[in-house]
C-alpha cells in the first residue's frame, strides 16, 4: 500500500463521526470515499460538506466498493463487535471507536478473526494518543517517572439520552462498557503491568435510562500501581475526564490536551506529536499501521485484557 491513497469509508455520521472527518483533512494520502449514517438526508448534508461522493444508510453497500480499503466505525456502542467483524470477512482494515465490544465475548469474537485475517484492527482508545498522556508515557518509558496511583474523574450531566453536540441519541451510553474502558486501558498501559485486582460499586439504576448513574471503580496492576476512577452522569459541574497521575517523582494532572504539574504549573505538550488531536493522531496511528503491514497502537489484540477487566467488573456488580 505504499504509496496509493487509501481509501476510507466512515460508518456513523455523528458527533463523533465528524471529529474523524475532521482529523482526516489533515492526514495526506488518505481519503474518505463512502459516508454511512442512519438518515439519508442528515448524512447526504454532511457528505456534501465533506465533499464524499457515496453516501447511504447501509454498511454492506460501503463495504461491496471494491476501491474501499479501511473502515472507522463511528456507531453506537451496541453495533460496533458484528460491524467490525462485517468489515474483516469483507476484507476491510478495520478502526472501531471505543468501546469495541459492549461484551467480552464479542470482543473475543473480533480479536480472533483479526488474527485469522491478518488485517489491521484498532480500537479508539484515544487516551494512549493525547499528547499529554503521550508526555507521561515517554516519561515512563524512559525510566523518569513511576505511577504509584491514578485518580481518574469521569464526569458528565446527562439525565437525559444525549450526545456530545447536546442531541437527542438513538441509543443508551454505559459508564461501565465505554466511560471506563478510557480509564481501564490506559492505566494499564501507563503502568505497563497487567491489572490484577478490579472491585465496582454502583449507584441506583435510572428508571428511564436503566443503567447506573454513579461508579466508583479500584485497580491495581500487578507492578503495585494503584487507580481510582470515579464515574457519573449526574456532575452539573465541569464536564469531562480529569486525570491525576501520582508517581515516584511528581504529579502530573491531564486535562483533555492540557498537562500541569502538582502546582498547576503547565507543561508544554504541543512538541510531542504532529498534533495536538488525539483523534487525528488516533487515525494517523491506524493509517500508517495499514501502509507499513505492522500491528497498530491501540490494536483489538492490545486492548482486548481491558475487555476482560470490564467483563469481571460487571460479573461483580450483577452479582
Amino acid at each position: 500500500m505504499s504509496n496509493k491513497t487509501i481509501k476510507v469509508a466512515l460508518a456513523g455520521a455523528g458527533a463523533f463521526g465528524i471529529k474523524h472527518l475532521d482529523g482526516i483533512k489533515n492526514i495526506d494520502g488518505v481519503e474518505v470515499v463512502s459516508l454511512v449514517g442512519r438518515e439519508l438526508a442528515k448524512t447526504q448534508e454532511v457528505a456534501d460538506k465533506y465533499g464524499i461522493k457515496h453516501v447511504t444508510t447501509e454498511l454492506a453497500d460501503s463495504l461491496a466498493l471494491p476501491e474501499v480499503d479501511a473502515v472507522i466505525l463511528c456507531t453506537p456502542t451496541q453495533m460496533h463487535a458484528a460491524q467490525a467483524i462485517e468489515c474483516l470477512k469483507a476484507g476491510k482494515h478495520v478502526q472501531v471507536e471505543i468501546p469495541l465490544a459492549d461484551s467480552l465475548k464479542d470482543a473475543q469474537a473480533v480479536a480472533d478473526l483479526q488474527k485469522q485475517t491478518g488485517l489491521v484492527a484498532m480500537c479508539g482508545h484515544t487516551r494512549r494518543f493525547n499528547p499529554s498522556h503521550q508526555w507521561v508515557h515517554k516519561k515512563i518509558a524512559a525510566g523518569e517517572f513511576n505511577i504509584q496511583q491514578m485518580d481518574v474523574q469521569t464526569y458528565f450531566f446527562r439525565r437525559t439520552n444525549m450526545n456530545a453536540l447536546g442531541q437527542a441519541r438513538s441509543w443508551t451510553d454505559h459508564l461501565l462498557w465505554h466511560h471506563a474502558a478510557h480509564t481501564v486501558d490506559l492505566f494499564a498501559y501507563q503502568a505497563g503491568s497487567p491489572i490484577v485486582k478490579a472491585n465496582a460499586v454502583q449507584g441506583p439504576i435510572h428508571p428511564e435510562l436503566g443503567i447506573a448513574m454513579d461508579m466508583s471503580i479500584q485497580l491495581k496492576a500487578a507492578n503495585g500501581a494503584i487507580c481510582t476512577l470515579s464515574l457519573s452522569f449526574n456532575n452539573d459541574g465541569p464536564l469531562g475526564t480529569f486525570f491525576r497521575y501520582i508517581g515516584d517523582t511528581g504529579t502530573y494532572i491531564a486535562r483533555y490536551d492540557d498537562l500541569v504539574n502538582g502546582k498547576e504549573e503547565k507543561i508544554d505538550v504541543s512538541k510531542v506529536d504532529v498534533s495536538m488531536n488525539g483523534i487525528e493522531l488516533q487515525d494517523r496511528e491506524f493509517f500508517a499501521a495499514i501502509r507499513e503491514g505492522r500491528e497498530p497502537n491501540s490494536s483489538v489484540a492490545q486492548v482486548l485484557p481491558c475487555y476482560q477487566v470490564l467483563h469481571d467488573l460487571e460479573q461483580q456488580l450483577q452479582a
